[in-house]
């Protein structure tokens, strides 16, 4: 008997949140939902990866359909006339973001950026974001820190082929693309970082992605709230007392470096003119007595955490589906290397500057953003009720968490011909989607989000990404396993959308002489 007690409650209490969640829409009509269980609600239907469940479901329930996931309610969008409308219509009711537990306690309570609620401090973030920390002339300054990490790389193949013993086994490209990409955005945030706390932080990173995109039963089912069931709490607290105690580390080599440069002029006049980390910007901007909003040490904290997690395995997730992609269709790839040897030549390694010569490079990248967006899902919550139109004329009570299938719409046959073609000709120029831009201003293509909590580094991903894969391809011929014909392209689960398996390869020298690697 005792066993079945937390279960009623449970029960009753999902009933309760469901009455008066109706009665928030009783003068409209909800969105279409499937049948749910108690307690659980629609939680029995979800397959992983959540994205293509939520399109299987909306292809049966229209295009705004009602989730209840435990005792959250959801709602779904999957066009892009529903998506546009949400955003151009009623951005101001659904600017907050849902926030779990596991992302509290890295955002230091209300600290952070990514999941901060919609005020004054998070406008602030955003407009630094925008102007300085991620602007284009952060990003133009640090250049050579993403320089840096992608030569290191090529160095590390040229030894691997160097090595007789190896010169026929795979390199563990997913491995060797998130140790880059989690290289250059550490150095880009503290560009002094030694190498040791680079492995560190690198360990870190991976650690709060899993724990922020895990499934944690404690967040839907009411009775669970008390209980660390899978131990993600406990986790958590550990991963985060880790990453504190790193970043304070940094912070203070920072702070001491500056308060000797003050002691020396000279020293202090260079520095003025020197390249500036996003950290050095952040301490700058939390000593301004005149601006708008005063930054904490655990504002600093919580928006290195971040930057580090979101630009870290994003853009290794986009090179490896963007290499993934040309290597099943070898066509695509000729061209690629085709018209890097045109503009670039092979005397020189290709380079972030040459990205406005490389149309068709750029066409292959927005392809394979609109069939592999880094994050498929953008999650946003309501906080007063919506009255639809394009959805169907339903009603989006308070307190609903609001999800865009971004990857269902990238696929959408009403605007993409042949949709789950990779087809990079439709970008350019003739194609039907010349002109399309992933900067969230076209609805049927908005791979980094739109509106107000759109991906702030996204300027910084147009640059990294497009360079790194082009490094690749023209330095080096990509052999698949002797059983493969094709990648694989399935999917793993989580925030980040990444291929669910290891892309194994056999790089073979492209170039002869290689160039300088420089």
């Amino acid at each position: 008997m005792m066993i079945a007690v937390p279960a009623l409650l449970a029960l009753l209490a999902v009933v309760a949140l469901n009455y008066l969640w109706r009665r928030h829409a009783d003068d409209g009509v909800l969105p279409p939902s499937p049948a749910s269980l108690p307690v659980i609600g629609h939680l029995h239907l979800l397959r992983r990866p959540v994205h293509r469940t939520f399109h299987e479901l909306a292809g049966k329930l229209g295009p705004l359909m009602h989730i209840r996931l435990g005792s959250t309610h959801c709602v779904v969008a999957s066009t892009a006339a529903v998506a546009s409308e949400l955003i151009r219509s009623h951005e101001a009711a659904i600017s907050e973001r849902p926030q779990t537990a596991v992302a509290r306690q890295f955002a230091y309570g209300s600290a952070g950026f990514a999941f901060a609620p919609y005020n004054a401090h998070w406008r602030f973030m955003k407009r630094l974001c925008v102007s300085e920390l991620l602007g284009p002339r952060t990003v133009e300054q640090l250049r050579p820190v993403r320089r840096a990490g992608t030569v290191s790389l090529l160095r590390e193949l040229l030894v691997f082929l160097a090595n007789s013993n190896k010169q026929q086994q795979p390199v563990d490209l997913t491995r060797e693309l998130i140790r880059l990409s989690n290289t250059s955005i550490i150095r880009m945030v503290a560009s002094t970082v030694p190498g040791s706390v680079t492995d560190e932080a690198q360990e870190l990173v991976k650690e709060v992605a899993e724990l922020v995109g895990a499934f944690n039963v404690a967040e839907y089912i009411p009775v669970c709230r008390d209980w660390d069931m899978q131990g993600l709490g406990k986790r958590a607290a550990d991963v985060h007392r880790r990453f504190d105690v790193l970043l304070e580390d940094l912070i203070r080599h920072k702070e001491e470096a500056a308060a000797a440069a003050i002691l020396d002029d000279d020293v202090c006049n260079k520095k003025k003119d020197a390249r500036q980390d996003l950290l050095d910007i952040l301490l700058e901007k939390a000593q301004d007595e005149t601006a708008e909003v005063k930054l904490t040490r655990d504002n600093i904290k919580a928006f290195v955490i971040d930057v580090v997690t979101a630009g870290s395995d994003t853009s290794a997730a986009m090179v490896e589906w963007m290499l993934a992609e040309l290597l099943n269709h070898p066509e695509s790839m000729r061209k690629v290397q085709e018209e890097i040897d045109a503009v670039v030549g092979h005397d020189r390694i290709v380079s972030e500057a040459d990205l406005p010569r490389l149309p068709y490079l750029q066409a292959v990248y927005k392809e394979t953003l609109r069939l592999h967006p880094a994050a498929p899902i953008a999650h946003r919550q309501s906080t007063e009720e919506i009255r639809t139109v394009h959805g169907g004329g339903y009603t989006v009570p308070p307190q609903t968490a609001v999800f865009i299938n971004v990857w269902a719409i990238g696929r959408d046959p009403a605007f993409w011909e042949d949709p789950e073609a990779f087809r990079p000709e439709r970008f350019m120029p003739g194609g039907a989607a010349e002109g399309l831009e992933p900067r969230g201003q076209h609805f049927q293509f908005m791979p980094f989000g739109s509106g107000r909590r759109g991906c702030p580094g996204m300027g910084l991903a147009l640059q990294s990404v497009p360079a790194t894969l082009a490094a690749l391809v023209q330095c080096f011929r990509w052999e698949k396993p002797a059983d493969k014909m094709m990648i694989d392209m399935e999917e793993s689960d989580g925030l980040v959308c990444m291929r669910k398996n290891p892309l194994l390869l056999r790089p073979i020298t492209r170039l002869d002489p290689f160039p300088p690697v420089i």
